[in-house]
């Protein structure tokens, strides 16, 4: 079963005091390329996260984002108490300097003051906060795989499809062969015979007109062409990761499908091998995405 690059996951988990909320996404690439967003009291589990992202998506751009709330009886904010004694401290010394009264309401003064006002302040986090933390990355990662497995179902039947059709397509080639060395042959003779007063060694001919046309036989192409598909199919069933190789395959069936065409000398036969080019074309446009 073929696994897509492409895919979205995302988790929820609280606890008494936080709510994580764990996004991760990823697009195709050629190697695993994965940028994190993290609060900072959450860093030092990043190389735990990064090596179970690894293990699991392999490859693709991934993107993770890592959001933290405070919830339940903790403060979002809290007052920086340690600054607003000093801050009072230092009115009152200015206050006996230079002899002004002291301020009728200290908290409106007091709070006017920069930094007096801690949101999200650094603290260690407990060991309840980091279980859920790495649950709701856990749970985003399978999500994500899950949305993988059903666009790699998409990517197999949009496979099938143009396989299917460029098998029809090799089908109707032989119709045209037995036409295209009569042609041929036609050709070469007509030409000679507008050539006045020409002479020349029949059985030679002959020879030349054999070697001639066994140069343009594609019977070889056909088979390979044939085995290519048939194997590209094996390929897609024998398990994920295998996006690379059904690069490879998709290669050689446009070496297979170009030579046809470049051997064809027949108007028809060229027409075929034009719309096996768009159905392959279309084939490794989408295995760009496949894991």
């Amino acid at each position: 079963m073929l696994l897509s690059m492409t895919g979205f996951g995302k988790a929820v988990t609280e606890t008494s005091t936080k709510r994580f909320t764990v996004e991760i996404k990823s697009l195709n690439s050629k190697q695993l390329d994965l940028s994190a967003r993290i609060p900072a009291q959450y860093r030092d589990k990043e190389l735990d996260m990064r090596t179970h992202i690894a293990s699991q998506l392999e490859r693709g751009k991934v993107d993770l984002s890592i959001y933290a709330e405070s919830i339940g009886d903790e403060s979002p904010v809290a007052l920086n108490l340690d600054l607003l004694s000093a801050y009072k401290r230092q009115i009152e010394e200015m206050s006996q300097k230079l002899l002004i009264p002291l301020p009728v309401d200290w908290y409106n003064t007091l709070l006017r003051f920069p930094d007096v006002m801690k949101s999200d302040t650094l603290t260690t986090p407990s060991e309840d906060e980091i279980t859920a933390l790495m649950t709701a990355v856990h749970d985003a990662v399978a999500e994500l795989m899950q949305f993988r497995r059903k666009e790699g179902k998409k990517l197999e039947e949009f496979f099938a499809i143009r396989l299917h059709k460029i098998k029809d397509l090799l089908a109707e080639v032989p119709q045209y062969e037995n036409e295209r060395v009569a042609k041929i042959r036609g050709r070469i003779e007509e030409n000679l015979s507008r050539i006045p007063s020409a002479e020349y060694d029949k059985a030679r001919l002959e020879q030349e007109m054999i070697f001639y046309i066994e140069k343009l036989d594609i019977n070889e192409e056909k088979q390979r062409l044939a085995q290519h598909i048939e194997y590209f199919f094996e390929t897609m069933e024998s398990g994920r990761g295998q996006g690379k190789k059904l690069g490879f395959i998709a290669q050689e069936m446009g070496r297979e499908i170009n030579t046809l065409g470049s051997k064809s000398n027949h108007a028809e036969m060229q027409i075929i091998v034009v719309k096996m080019k768009d159905e392959l074309e279309q084939i490794k446009e989408q295995v760009l995405n496949v894991m």
